[in-house]
């Protein structure tokens, strides 16, 4: 089973998507690192090259995001990152007419807290994506400007704030460039735990506003190790860790929904998995996709080591 990789076969995968705007796909999608917005590519590290600006999964995201405009014209975006987390209870941003950037990345050099990214919130999205987890039975509560939610590089030491991560504007800033005025972005929080089942059920929560004309991101990494950068690069990745990678696309490809789920949730024991991932956060966000396009087809519309995307709910 072989899966799109270079940019030909991307662009053709890209096409290839079915322009549904009544009821638009749930992505996965590869979130990279502060790195990718770097002045000019970087070489000197597994990780930097994987994903500095040149490299393959700054190309795709800056095929990506044109294409979902294209296809979806999206009248909103609910967008999940790896770097916010809650436990137990779903916090959507509220954050008015501009939405704060969190530079939650550290020691890097000045440009890099110099980046902008224009973007408004919408109060009454906030509050569907609120009356929907009631609905289905989960806590979820507005998170306004006014609630620390992490860390901020910008200063030293480090202070807390609000705001988008880099999981949200530096891939976003590819995708649509430095401003969006016409779509307003919200940010939800997945699960903490981890569990697999409670981050689908986040995502299947929020299904219906596929058919609402909302555009659902879920951004991580199906490789993140920090402590073994090697692991970044497909060239010098270990067997296990390369194995795992593929096997994520093969799981997500499954026809049948229950051979699907269960497929993905076993690659949590899959060999290479605690080396691919000393912590799940990067992962989870998959399953947040995953089940807020449980039902219909999964198209993988790049495979890029590390960074796949991969809609669901076609």
């Amino acid at each position: 089973m072989s899966f799109p990789k270079t940019q030909s076969e991307w662009r053709t995968a890209l096409d290839a998507l079915p322009s549904t705007p009544e009821k638009i796909p749930a992505f996965f999608f590869g979130h990279g690192s502060p790195m990718l917005i770097a002045e000019q590519q970087i070489t000197n590290s597994p990780m930097a090259s994987a994903m500095g600006p040149e490299g393959d999964l700054a190309k795709f995201l800056r095929d990506f995001g044109p294409a979902l405009r294209v296809k979806y014209k999206p009248k909103g975006i609910v967008v999940f990152s790896a770097h916010w987390e809650t436990i137990g209870v779903r916090h959507v941003t509220d954050y008015g007419d501009r939405n704060p950037l969190l530079m939650d990345y550290f020691g890097f050099e000045p440009y890099y807290y110099q980046q902008t990214f224009e973007s408004k919130g919408d109060r009454a999205l906030a509050e569907r994506v609120v009356l929907l987890y009631k609905e289905a039975g989960e806590e979820a509560k507005l998170s306004s400007v006014r609630e620390n939610r992490g860390w901020d590089g910008r200063t030293s030491p480090p202070c807390q704030g609000s705001g988008f991560d880099h999981g949200v504007f530096v891939p976003f800033k590819l995708m649509f460039g430095d401003k969006v005025d016409d779509v307003p972005i919200v940010q939800v929080s997945i699960e903490r735990s981890g569990d697999p089942e409670k981050n689908w059920a986040i995502g299947k929560a929020l299904s219906k506003l596929r058919e609402e004309g909302i555009l659902i991101l879920a951004g991580g990494l199906t490789v993140h190790n920090l402590h073994d950068r090697k692991q970044f690069s497909e060239k010098s990745a270990s067997s296990n860790v390369s194995m795992f990678d593929h096997a994520i696309t093969v799981a997500a490809s499954k026809y049948q929904l229950n051979e699907r789920k269960q497929s993905l949730f076993d690659l949590m024991k899959h060999d290479g998995f605690a080396q691919a991932h000393p912590s799940a956060e990067h992962f989870v966000p998959l399953y947040v996709a995953a089940g807020a396009g449980e039902e219909g087809g999964v198209q993988v519309v790049s495979a890029i080591y590390s960074a796949p995307t991969i809609a669901f709910g076609i």
